[in-house]
């Protein structure tokens, strides 16, 4: 009897066929935006939480999804406490200040440490991307962790991303890593709208504009690989603040001088898709 031929993968077959594979959508959802910067401690948490709300303000219907398994931001930043229902099949998202919120840290204890190999962080990452139930968004916004690894090619390969929004503060240290986080956007094939400076400066009680972390990084970098400069944000205590008590900025303090910062932000990305 003639041997029966092994069933080939998807990856497989995309392999053989020499074609791209399909990026899918996000179930629920019009436009994925992941915010990034390859790089820890440069404020991609606080940005793209006060991205989301600057963007429900301007009349947006919008969702975030932490999509940092080892180092999850949105449960603590946002003051959520609960965990999200499920119907044994797909998860509701839990709903804080009208945004539409997904996080690791929504099911495990915040004490407890991810040890996790690539593969169960690919298979979390299927899950908030194929079993939540994300209800008629305008704009899902991604926390992406640092770095280029498993999360970033997962989303980059698998998904359908309709943009990447880089964030950096201007010291070289900081735009060694953005520099590789653009390279891989570009050989991905993932637009990035553009670059943001954070905490680029601080206005002292003198009245003079302190560069504490150098200036002009993020700029020239943006000039470097033709991509857009988006502007930059100054260091603020009360943006820290607001955060660690769990009612960002722009939803604290929505006149506040960096909150309307982000409702510019929030304005640039809206007349893009819209």
């Amino acid at each position: 009897m003639p041997k029966e031929k092994p069933e080939l993968s998807d990856a497989m077959r995309t392999k053989m066929s020499g074609k791209l594979p399909v990026k899918n959508s996000i179930k629920g959802t019009k436009f994925t935006i992941a915010i990034s910067s390859a790089k820890g401690g440069v404020g991609k948490s606080t940005f793209a939480t006060n991205l989301a709300l600057a963007l429900n303000k301007v009349g947006c219907k919008v969702g975030i999804l932490d999509a940092d398994i080892y180092g999850p931001s949105i449960p603590k930043m946002l003051g959520i406490n609960e965990k999200p229902k499920s119907d044994g099949q797909k998860l509701d998202p839990i709903v804080k200040y009208n945004i539409q919120c997904m996080s690791i840290g929504f099911l495990t204890d915040q004490q407890t440490p991810m040890i996790w190999r690539g593969p169960m962080v690919t298979s979390a990452i299927r899950t908030f991307t194929q079993k939540v139930n994300w209800k008629d968004l305008d704009f899902i916004i991604i926390d992406m962790p640092p770095g280029t690894g498993d999360t970033q090619l997962t989303f980059s390969q698998e998904i359908k991303m309709d943009g990447a929004i880089i964030v950096s503060t201007p010291q070289e240290v900081a735009l060694l890593d953005v520099i590789r986080g653009i390279r891989m956007f570009d050989k991905l094939g993932v637009k990035i709208l553009g670059l943001i400076d954070n905490m680029s400066y601080f206005n002292g009680d003198d009245g003079k504009k302190y560069n504490i972390f150098g200036d002009g990084g993020v700029k020239r970098t943006a000039e470097e690989f033709k991509k857009e400069f988006l502007g930059e944000i100054p260091i603020n205590p009360e943006v820290g603040k607001s955060g660690d008590l769990g009612k960002p900025i722009v939803e604290e303090s929505p006149n506040h001088e960096i909150s309307k910062i982000y409702l510019d932000f929030a304005n640039k990305i809206k007349s893009i898709y819209f």
